[in-house]
């Protein structure tokens, strides 16, 4: 039988190592690579222009784009995804000071509104000015129409892949055309992703030009890490091991939990096309209410045998992954639409940083209240913990308001493409 021309692409597309045992143990080197080198007192100065974090974060996307891997190729992200998002979600939600984050003000949900704002609005505004800059990129008529393509775009932005599924259903964009938007959704994401990454290890400038008043931030930090060092121990083996149950039976719990709660809303005409359909939001919202619920008991204590430290761990590795899922290549592929996704990002962005200037919020606020956007909370959690590991349940509780807010902020996002589309 002939082979087919999606055959042969694949077959020349296919990279150079499809095993997950040897990508799997290639990205982890590429993290001990980076931590190893970023203690080396001669490369100081380069890890001072480009953060470690960053740099997780780059080398699996430099494999990818010169195709040594590929996450077309690869399982490993539903295994980052089911496994160590909810596990790291759980140890890092552990050690919580749920009262420190309480004070840390109005701001982080003032930034978190601004980012929303910012992808309803800049969808209409790309289109407008795509249309002044590229208006051939703008062709397309009924189910082929660019704005129902970038509604899916809205769904992931605002709140995640559920949102952007559900989009994909209610306005019915062509699928053999989706790839594209999938394509944008990474890339720009992606991009931006990469700055954010950057701008943590410069936190402190930035602040400094924003007029920022970070105190509240610090003061939680402080906080942690004088818990951590009042229950400071050597980590026996049983103490690993019980890090280890809480993480990964939590994890198990929360799927279990999950599968109940998405069928009941699945078998709902009211809920079944809503983010409530979804399996991975339950798996997200139980996980992070089982790691808060345990930060009320002794178990909190385990902070001092390492349990952030794990959750650390879980948060590299999902770094890593995400990194592989980057395709620069693609840039070139699809750069008419990338146009619209990176007016899109730099109009959310620009608006970010107007009202941060405004209120003098910190960056903090700023790249946390962007990724629960996004990102969702895939990608909240890692910049969060970017700043430090105390704070990642700040980026995972705005998270979880964005699936909330993904469908209604989309459709809003839709109509307005709609109406200004030519």
């Amino acid at each position: 039988m002939a082979a087919t021309t999606e055959n042969i692409t694949e077959i020349l597309n296919k990279p150079f190592i499809t095993d997950d045992a040897v990508v799997f143990g290639l990205l982890m080197c590429c993290l001990g690579i980076v931590f190893y080198t970023s203690q080396l007192k001669n490369l100081k100065w380069f890890y001072k222009i480009i953060p470690a974090l960053l740099m997780c974060y780059l080398l699996p996307a430099l494999l990818s784009t010169f195709n040594i891997i590929s996450p077309k190729f690869s399982g490993l992200w539903p295994i980052a995804k089911n496994y160590f998002l909810p596990g790291s979600l759980i140890l890092m939600t552990l050690s919580t000071d749920l009262k420190g984050i309480i004070r840390l003000g109005p701001k982080a949900l003032i930034m978190f509104f601004t980012a929303t704002v910012g992808i309803i609005l800049g969808g209409p505004i790309a289109i407008l000015a795509t249309s002044v800059i590229s208006p051939d990129t703008l062709n397309g008529a009924d189910f082929d129409a660019v704005w129902r393509g970038l509604a899916t775009l809205a769904g992931s932005w605002i709140g995640g892949g559920a949102n952007q599924t559900a989009m994909l259903e209610l306005y019915q964009f062509n699928v053999d055309k989706y790839g594209a938007m999938l394509a944008v959704d990474v890339v720009v994401a992606n991009i931006w992703m990469a700055f954010i990454l950057f701008g943590a290890g410069k936190a402190d400038k930035i602040d400094k030009w924003l007029k920022a008043d970070s105190s509240s931030i610090e003061t939680l930090k402080t906080n942690m890490a004088n818990y951590t060092a009042s229950v400071q121990r050597n980590a026996t083996l049983t103490d690993l091991m019980k890090i280890f149950a809480i993480a990964f039976g939590g994890v198990g719990l929360s799927h279990l939990l999950a599968t109940t709660f998405s069928g009941w809303a699945v078998a709902s005409p009211s809920f079944a096309t809503s983010v409530l359909a979804s399996q991975f939001f339950w798996v997200v919202v139980i996980s992070t209410t089982f790691g808060l619920s345990l930060s009320f008991t002794k178990l909190r204590s385990l902070e001092g045998a390492g349990a952030s430290k794990m959750g650390s761990v879980f948060i590299y590795i999902l770094v890593a992954i995400i990194g592989m899922k980057i395709d620069l290549s693609e840039l070139v592929e699809y750069w008419d639409f990338i146009i619209i996704g990176l007016i899109w990002m730099i109009f959310h962005v620009g608006l970010l940083f107007i009202v941060a200037k405004i209120i003098k919020a910190p960056f903090f606020f700023l790249a946390v209240g962007s990724k629960a956007n996004v990102g969702g909370a895939a990608s909240a959690p890692v910049v969060a913990s970017a700043f430090h590991p105390s704070l990642a349940p700040v980026g995972v509780l705005l998270a979880v308001l964005g699936y909330a807010l993904g469908t209604y902020g989309a459709i809003l996002c839709a109509t307005l493409m709609e109406i200004v589309s030519p």
